[in-house]
C-alpha cells in the first residue's frame, strides 16, 4: 500500500505542475514549494530548538493559534515553525509575527519527509485537527520525535475505521497523544486500539474567546453604524447574497445598517453584488472619499477585518451554508453574544449543529425564511437577547482546551 501511495503522490505532483500553468491558486501551491528547503536552511540553524505546527489551511491555523501563542510564551528560546498545505492559508499568514518561520509543507514523499525533518530537527511536531501524511508520520516515528494531534475529530466514514484502512491506521501509531474534540472521536480511536486520547475540546473556542479581549475598534464603522441596528453578513457567496440582497431591497426600515463581507473580493464580484443592491451602497475602498454615514449598505472589499466587524453587529449571518461550498466560522460572531443566521447545509459542522439545537443559530432555506427569521429577531428584543446569550454561554462552557494541551506540552518538553 505504501508503494502504491508513493506512486500516487508522484503522479499527483506531476499533474499539479501542469495544472498550475492554467490555475493561479495551483501555481502558488507549486511555486511556493520550490523555495521551502532554501527558506528552512536560511532561517533554522543546527543549534535551534524548534516546535513545528502543521495546519492544512487558514481555519486550522486559527484553531492552532492559541497553542502557538502559548508555546511562544512558554518556550521563548525555541523557534516556532508553521507549515501550510493550502495557499489559502499560507498566502494570508506567511508574514504572521507569531511564528519564526512560515512555509508550505512539501509533498508527502519519503525523500521530502526525511529531508524536511533533517533540516528542521523539531523537538515536537503538532498536527492541528487532521492531515495524516504517512511518509511524514513514519519519518517522525523513526526519529522518535514526539508528535501530537490537537483539536482532532474522527468520524466513522474515515478509512481508519474500515477493513481497508490498515495502512492509514498504522500512521496513527506515530502520535504520542490525541487531543480530540468530542467523546465520539475518543471512542472511535479506542475501538481500533488507541487509548492515548483526551477529550480536550476544540481550541477554536479559546481562539474566539480571546477576540473579546483585544481592541476591536474600527473608527470608520462607528460613523457608519451610529446608533442604528446593524446586520453583518460575513464570508458570503453569491447564493447567500441572493437571500440577503432580496431582503435589503424590500426592507423599508430606517434604523438598520447592513454590512456585507463577501468571501471573494475580486472587483468583478464586488461590482456585481453592488449593482444588485437598490439602496445606497458604499465600498470599504471608498470610505475615505465619501461620508459613509449617509449610506445604508457597506460592502467590505478587503480581507482581514471580519472578526472586528462582527463586534458591531446586532445580528450576524455566516455564509457558505446555502450552497455546497461549506459553512464558514460561526463561532467568531457567536462570541459577541448575538444571534447567528446560516444556510440549511450545516450538517457535519459540529458547533453549528449544537448551537442550532440550543437556539443560538438559526438555519434558513429560502428568501421567505430568511426574511421572517430576521424580522422576528429585530422585532422581539427578548428573543434576540436570549439567542445571543445562548451562543455566548456555549463558548464559555467549551473553552479551555488550550490549558489541557499546554500543560501536556510543558511536561513533555521541560
Amino acid at each position: 500500500m505504501l508503494f502504491l501511495y508513493n506512486i500516487l503522490v508522484y503522479i499527483t505532483g506531476f499533474f499539479l505542475k501542469i495544472a498550475a500553468l492554467f490555475n493561479d491558486k495551483l501555481k502558488l501551491f507549486v511555486e511556493g514549494r520550490k523555495i521551502v528547503f532554501d527558506m528552512l536552511a536560511k532561517n533554522i540553524r543546527t543549534d535551534d530548538k524548534v516546535i513545528w505546527f502543521h495546519t492544512a489551511s487558514l481555519g486550522e491555523f486559527e484553531q492552532g493559534l492559541p497553542l502557538i501563542e502559548q508555546a511562544k510564551k512558554d518556550f521563548p528560546d525555541h523557534k516556532i515553525l508553521v507549515t501550510f498545505f493550502s495557499p489559502s492559508g499560507y498566502e494570508v499568514k506567511k508574514n504572521t509575527p507569531v511564528a519564526d518561520v512560515v512555509c508550505y509543507l512539501p509533498l508527502d514523499t519519503a525523500n521530502n519527509a526525511t529531508r524536511f525533518l533533517e533540516t528542521v530537527r523539531p523537538r515536537l511536531a503538532i498536527f492541528v485537527k487532521y492531515e495524516f501524511w504517512p511518509n511524514y508520520l513514519s519519518a517522525l516515528k523513526r526519529k522518535s520525535i514526539p508528535t501530537l494531534l490537537v483539536s482532532g475529530i474522527f468520524r466513522e466514514n474515515q478509512a481508519f475505521f474500515h477493513w481497508y484502512g490498515s495502512f492509514m491506521r498504522k500512521s496513527l501509531q506515530t502520535f504520542n497523544h490525541f487531543f480530540v474534540q468530542n467523546e465520539s472521536s475518543k471512542l472511535l480511536l479506542e475501538h481500533i486500539g488507541f487509548g492515548n486520547t483526551t477529550v480536550s475540546g476544540d481550541t477554536r473556542f479559546d481562539r474566539v474567546e480571546e477576540i473579546l479581549h483585544r481592541d476591536n475598534t474600527l473608527k470608520f464603522l462607528e460613523g457608519f453604524v451610529d446608533d442604528n441596528l446593524c446586520f453583518v453578513a460575513g464570508s458570503t457567496w453569491p447564493e447567500d447574497e441572493k437571500l440577503i440582497v432580496d431582503y435589503i431591497n424590500k426592507d423599508a426600515k430606517k434604523n438598520i445598517k447592513y454590512i456585507i463581507a463577501p468571501h471573494t473580493v475580486q472587483p468583478s464580484s464586488i461590482q456585481k453584488l453592488r449593482e444588485n443592491i437598490h439602496k445606497k451602497t458604499v465600498l470599504y475602498s471608498e470610505k475615505e472619499e465619501k461620508n459613509i454615514s449617509d449610506y445604508d449598505v457597506f460592502i467590505v472589499d478587503t480581507i482581514g477585518i471580519l472578526t472586528k466587524i462582527y463586534s458591531y453587529a446586532t445580528i450576524a449571518y455566516v455564509g457558505g451554508g446555502v450552497g455546497s461550498t461549506g459553512l464558514h466560522n460561526t463561532l467568531e460572531p457567536a462570541v459577541f453574544g448575538i444571534p447567528v443566521i446560516i444556510g440549511k447545509n450545516y450538517k457535519g459542522f459540529v458547533e453549528a449543529e449544537q448551537l442550532v439545537a440550543l437556539g443560538g443559530i438559526i438555519p434558513v432555506s429560502t428568501k421567505g425564511e430568511f426574511s421572517s427569521t430576521l424580522n422576528h429577531l429585530l422585532e422581539n428584543q427578548s428573543v434576540l437577547y436570549d439567542s445571543g446569550q445562548k451562543n455566548k454561554a456555549f463558548i464559555n462552557k467549551n473553552k479551555g482546551a488550550k490549558i489541557q494541551i499546554g500543560y501536556y506540552i510543558r511536561k513533555l518538553l521541560k
